[in-house]
């Protein structure tokens, strides 16, 4: 019979990952995107473990997205015939990399994003006898990256059309910053402005879509494009940032947290405050704080190795079980993490590429 994680042959704290939630994650995302017409190219950074991308990979998805060149070879590792980095890639070791994969194996497809004619320019100089080929970034103000203006858009676009070695392959865009519903449609239609303007026979149009890939469904259903979503979180969802924040909240449908992390009461040095063995070195902080699965426990902070709570009656020794909010600063914590069915029994290891 496999091992219990509390059998005494693992240290606490112990990240967890559920099995049931992460397979029901991988289905329902890769369902929803069908039922759309889109397709996805889950953004691996949120995880960069080859045990969960053969999965999303099994599961259908297009390729896997990736931010920088360094993930992107994790990703050829994990057996991802498509890499999507989703950023403008400059640093000449990873293009260098990137060139010689693409005459290694005519098979591979590599995307770059540009939003810059000197960025357009430095593909183009590393370039080997396949281009790169890019989604040219519409951005918009106070966003991250992308081009500003429809203008400086087509500046881009046709430079890179131009340029031997540089291939546009689309549009690209990130809506997750933006505040609501209303903003994400104008968004949307400044990315489809800009694409009509990239004659291309199969154009890419790829936007983020973890916290609004039900607007994007709906409004981009009869571009003539092939709608790539870049998300991430769902894969493990969480009990906080994204709970708060999934569409599932809005349209049929539910995503489960898969993480959980197991910690030890350390010390109760004044009545109903506890120290718990659990710290920023063990759970993320930066979206919210741990969720505690006990009641009557509150989170106050954290620190590197500790988690302050306040709950009465709790006494060094007891074990406690906390949700994680923000699924992408939680994985890059573990360098294994079992996975477990329903009764906490071992039923393999998740093993991350940080």
């Amino acid at each position: 019979m496999p091992t219990s994680i509390f059998d005494g042959e693992f240290d606490f704290p112990l990240m967890v990952v559920h099995r049931d939630a992460l397979e029901h994650n991988v289905a329902t995302m890769a369902a929803f995107v069908r039922g759309h017409g889109m397709e996805l190219a889950p953004h691996a950074k949120t995880h960069m473990s080859a045990e969960i991308a053969r999965r999303q990979l099994a599961a259908g998805a297009w390729g896997l997205t990736v931010a920088d060149t360094r993930q992107a070879r994790a990703a050829r590792g994990f057996g991802a015939r498509r890499v999507l980095v989703a950023n403008q890639v400059v640093d000449p070791a990873g293009l260098a990399w990137a060139a010689a994969e693409l005459e290694r194996d005519p098979s591979f497809e590599f995307l770059s994003f540009a939003d810059s004619v000197e960025g357009v320019d430095i593909l183009a100089r590393h370039a080997g006898r396949r281009p790169f080929r890019v989604l040219v970034e519409r951005g918009h103000e106070g966003g991250r990256a992308g081009c500003r203006s429809l203008e400086e858009f087509l500046r881009v676009a046709e430079h890179a059309a131009g340029t031997p070695g540089v291939e546009p392959a689309g549009v690209a865009g990130y809506e997750g910053g933006l505040p609501g519903a209303g903003e994400v449609r104008k968004y949307l239609d400044t990315l489809v402005e800009a694409l009509e303007y990239v004659r291309l026979r199969d154009p890419l149009l790829s936007v983020g879509g973890s916290q609004w890939f039900d607007v994007i469904g709906r409004e981009l259903a009869a571009v003539q494009a092939r709608i790539l979503l870049r998300s991430g979180a769902y894969v493990s969802h969480d009990d906080g940032y994204y709970r708060e924040r999934t569409p599932f909240n809005r349209v049929d449908g539910e995503l489960r947290p898969a993480l959980e992390v197991w910690a030890y009461v350390l010390s109760a040095p004044e009545p109903g405050l506890a120290i718990v063995g659990m710290g920023k070195r063990d759970a993320p902080y930066d979206e919210g704080l741990p969720i505690p699965r006990r009641d009557g426990v509150t989170v106050l902070r954290m620190q590197d190795q500790h988690t302050v709570v306040r709950a009465d009656g709790l006494k060094p020794g007891d074990l406690l079980s906390f949700g994680i909010s923000h699924p992408c600063t939680a994985f890059d914590k573990w360098r294994v993490l079992p996975l477990v069915d329903s009764d906490y029994r071992v039923v393999g290891m998740i093993n991350t590429d940080f």
